[in-house]
């Protein structure tokens, strides 16, 4: 099984304010490195990095990682541009795909591998989340035959109404770090404060 993964860091961030919380330091790099260098520990490949606003700053700051960058002009349109931008660049050959946001550096390679190891299209389970404490979280592992339906979402849902209409595998985890996004100044102050500097795997 072929499982790629998109990592969306297209946003405009308002809620943070004037900053890209996309780029601002998590220890001692951008949040957004953070993430990719999670996604790149894992058994998921290709790695395709959507971008849009201020992409160039953002592209510039993962130079070097072995990564598929994919700029999505229509970033104002909301999670659904950035989601259509991503599937159209993956080869065909790919099973599924991984949906990571930019802003959750609490998810690592170990929720991404759980979603890897449970995702089985043949016995029906093609749409893989990570579940904690009875919330559903994110990323979500999409089965190839679902992606029709992705690309014809709109606004800033993402897949959030297609998992209303599909069956979700279940796949528990053991901490909230798929539950835990950064949004706000005071999402930001409150994970670097609490969350110690993780092992680099790149």
């Amino acid at each position: 099984m072929i499982v790629a993964a998109l990592v969306l860091a297209a946003g405009r961030s308002t809620r943070m304010g004037e900053a890209n919380k996309l780029l601002l330091p998590v220890h001692d790099r951008p949040l957004v490195v953070r993430v990719v260098e999670a996604v790149l520990a894992s058994r998921a490949a290709p790695v395709v990095v959507v971008t849009g606003y201020q992409g160039e700053a953002v592209e510039e700051a993962l130079a070097g990682f072995p990564v598929r960058f994919a700029r999505n002009p229509g970033e104002g349109e909301g999670l659904s541009s950035s989601l259509r931008r991503g599937l159209a660049v993956l080869p065909e050959e790919v099973d599924g795909a991984l949906v990571c946001l930019g802003d959750m550096p609490g998810v690592s390679a170990v929720h991404l591998d759980a979603l890897i190891a449970e995702f089985a299209p043949a016995s029906g389970h093609d749409v893989c989340a990570p579940v904690h404490g009875g919330r559903r979280g994110n990323p979500v592992l999409w089965g190839r035959r679902h992606f029709p339906a992705l690309r014809a979402l709109t606004g800033d849902a993402g897949g959030r109404e297609l998992l209303e209409r599909e069956t979700v595998h279940p796949v528990q985890v053991a901490d909230d770090g798929v539950l835990r996004d950064i949004d706000d100044p005071r999402a930001y102050a409150e994970w670097v404060k609490a969350f110690p500097e993780p092992e680099r795997a790149w």
